[in-house]
């Protein structure tokens, strides 16, 4: 009995923190009303998907911050400092149609086109035309653009032909009905100097074991000169480019226009 009544006595006496507890204070309805707000305009600011909207929510976000630290609002505190840790991921994920079209837009920007490379001779533009075709109708081409060491020597190996560099004819020499498609082409300046051209093979062991004839002669040309070698796969329809004795594999149009870029003056 006297269990009892000191249970009693004991829950009597903490039942007014109980309600203490449960009893929220003007401040905490505040908080708790604030934080509602908020998760629902963030969810509709993600549903509309509208960049001046998300921006806006985010400053008020950043405002309230700083009137919850000043008021000790203790929920707002913890969902913002939760939100502070990703801010980061947040941003990218809900810009990420305007950071994509303003970054669309700014490539596009006269001021940055004038900042970036272009071939020093606009007489390529051919044949970066007809490496692309090639490239996607897997026309198997080998090219070469003869830099300041001479290479008649080769030349002499091949048919001369002496033509105007043009998208039309690249492509035609490479067609598997051609006459001429077998061997590489040399580029002189604006001309195609000779088809038909038997180049060197590289020794290179490595190399030997991963490419076919034409990457291995592409590597063997530019090992014994400065030239250039365009390779489009017969099999894969990718591009190769060597120089230097390095080949570098499976590169898009917009590098080889890099490359072209960063060859000498003649």
């Amino acid at each position: 009995m006297n269990l009892i009544f000191t249970a009693l006595l004991a829950l009597s006496n903490t039942q007014p923190l109980i309600v203490q507890f449960l009893k929220p204070s003007v401040k905490d309805i505040v908080d708790i009303i604030i934080v509602w707000f908020i998760l629902y305009r963030l969810i509709v600011l993600v549903n509309k998907v509208g960049g001046y909207q998300i921006i806006i929510g985010l400053g008020l976000l950043t405002i309230l911050f700083f009137v919850a630290t000043y008021l000790e609002l203790e929920m707002i505190l913890s969902v913002v400092e939760i939100l502070r840790d990703y801010w980061l991921l947040v941003v990218i994920i809900l810009f990420q149609q305007e950071l994509r079209s303003t970054l669309a837009k700014i490539s596009n920007t006269n001021l940055l086109m004038a900042f970036q490379k272009k071939p020093k001779k606009s007489i390529y533009a051919p044949l970066i035309n007809a490496v692309d075709t090639m490239a996607f109708l897997k026309k198997g081409a080998i090219i070469i653009i003869e830099n300041n060491v001479n290479l008649n020597q080769f030349i002499e190996t091949g048919e001369k032909i002496d033509a105007i560099l043009s998208n039309k004819l690249l492509t035609s020499i490479f067609d598997k009905g051609s006459v001429l498609h077998d061997g590489a082409v040399m580029i002189r300046g604006d001309r195609i100097v000779a088809v038909k051209i038997v180049l060197p093979i590289t020794q290179n062991i490595e190399y030997r074991r991963q490419f076919g004839t034409r990457h291995l002669a592409a590597i063997g040309i530019s090992e014994e000169s400065d030239a250039l070698a365009i390779v489009v796969s017969e099999e894969k329809g990718t591009i190769s480019v060597a120089q230097n004795g390095v080949i570098e594999t499976d590169i898009n149009i917009e590098r080889l226009v890099e490359i072209i870029s960063d060859q000498p003056n003649k």
